[in-house]
């Protein structure tokens, strides 16, 4: 296999990331909804932790991007 082949399937493999990213992300935000509507009082008191999560989600499909960045051009 050439090495050029074998960089981008690193690189694809390494971008799934950012699919799990995106699942995370709209799961957090639909559980915090849902929670929300049931519990009016308590939205408030939970948003913190709605963007901890978001933050951590996020950043973990950036990294996935970083090393398929890095992969592709290191």
């Amino acid at each position: 296999m050439e090495i050029e082949a074998a960089k981008q399937i690193g690189a694809g493999i390494a971008a799934l990331a950012l699919a799990g990213a995106g699942v995370g992300i709209g799961t957090i935000f639909a559980s915090y909804l849902s929670g929300a509507l049931r519990n009016p009082s308590a939205a408030a008191g939970q948003f913190t932790t709605l963007l901890i999560g978001f933050a951590l989600t996020e950043f973990t499909g950036l990294l996935g991007f970083v090393v398929a960045m890095i992969i592709l051009f290191g």
